[in-house]
């Protein structure tokens, strides 16, 4: 059975330090799909982030490429299996540089933290009760 898949784009100041970010967060980079100017990070079999330099990034646009440091440009939420994972990600991405949003949102069912990247991207982690997911 087809499983669609997202592609992230997302543009970076320096490829190497975030390859090395992200591969501290725990996720794995494809060899096949990254050269000096941009770095494929295996978030899992559905979920890609390309991480690509600003020149390379703006083979792919005829727009203005933001600068996620002022703007905010996309929100990127991923799941997390528990509470405890969604503390453990925000923690790494902090341990290797990024920068915690202090604000903590939980609702009982929902529990959400949040960082940005070290080029200002912001991530939201996120865990859902199942039952409350399944109504």
């Amino acid at each position: 059975m087809y499983q669609q898949m997202i592609f992230v784009n997302l543009a970076t100041d320096d490829v190497a330090a975030s390859k090395k970010f992200f591969t501290e967060l725990g996720y794995s980079i494809n060899p096949q799909f990254s050269t000096d100017d941009c770095t494929c990070v295996v978030i899992s079999d559905t979920i890609i982030a390309m991480l690509l330099g600003k020149q390379r990034y703006a083979d792919f646009t005829k727009k203005e490429i933001a600068d996620s440091r002022k703007t905010s440009e996309v929100l990127i939420c991923l799941s997390a299996e528990s509470r405890e994972k969604v503390d453990e990600l925000v923690g790494k991405a902090v341990a290797a540089g990024g920068t915690a949003n202090p604000d903590v949102q939980d609702h009982g069912y929902m529990y959400g933290r949040s960082f940005d990247d070290l080029d200002g991207h912001s991530w939201e982690v996120v865990w859902m009760d199942p039952a409350a997911v399944q109504g």
